[in-house]
């Protein structure tokens, strides 16, 4: 199992696009430049958020975990976008609406249940409102990351690095 990369490379604050395509392919261009996706991970990740919806509403800031299959990842890695205005996302289990989503928390894993155990652990975060609330006026990266890491225990979690 590889060690999973958080660092201030991926993590995209004040993300300026209009529609969810443009977030994911924005995210992914800049996970594939980094050399942590293949170049298939990108129309990997459009088709996949086309077939299976990953916007979540909370009560104040909607979230979405854009994730595909572990084909397409190079090295496990959390990739966070703050948008900048929100764009719309089809809610997840739910294909007729849509939710204005804020933040994008977008999983390369390079096993199914590494993968697993971080979407549980995101539920779990996506209910501190308190938290996406910091997260969303959060303008320095480096703070972003420590708020990130520290909330979600990267240090601890399975093959993570500090």
């Amino acid at each position: 199992m590889s060690e999973l990369h958080f660092e201030e490379d991926v993590i995209l604050l004040d993300l300026d696009v209009e529609k969810n395509e443009q977030v994911l392919e924005k995210m992914g261009r800049n996970l594939v430049d980094l050399g942590y996706v293949k170049e298939s991970f990108i129309p990997a990740i459009v088709e996949r958020e086309k077939e299976f919806a990953t916007g979540l509403p909370t009560t104040s800031v909607s979230v979405a975990i854009p994730h595909t299959d572990a084909k397409h990842v190079n090295r496990k890695t959390i990739s966070v976008g703050v948008l900048k205005s929100p764009v719309d996302f089809v809610i997840m289990g739910d294909d007729r609406e849509t939710t204005p989503v804020q933040v994008v928390f977008m999983l390369a894993m390079d096993e199914p249940h590494s993968q697993l155990t971080l979407l549980q652990d995101l539920m779990k975060l996506f209910q501190d409102e308190s938290f996406l609330q910091q997260l969303i006026v959060e303008k320095d990266k480096r703070n972003a990351k420590q708020l990130i890491a520290n909330k979600l225990n990267l240090y601890s979690f399975k093959g993570g690095e500090s």
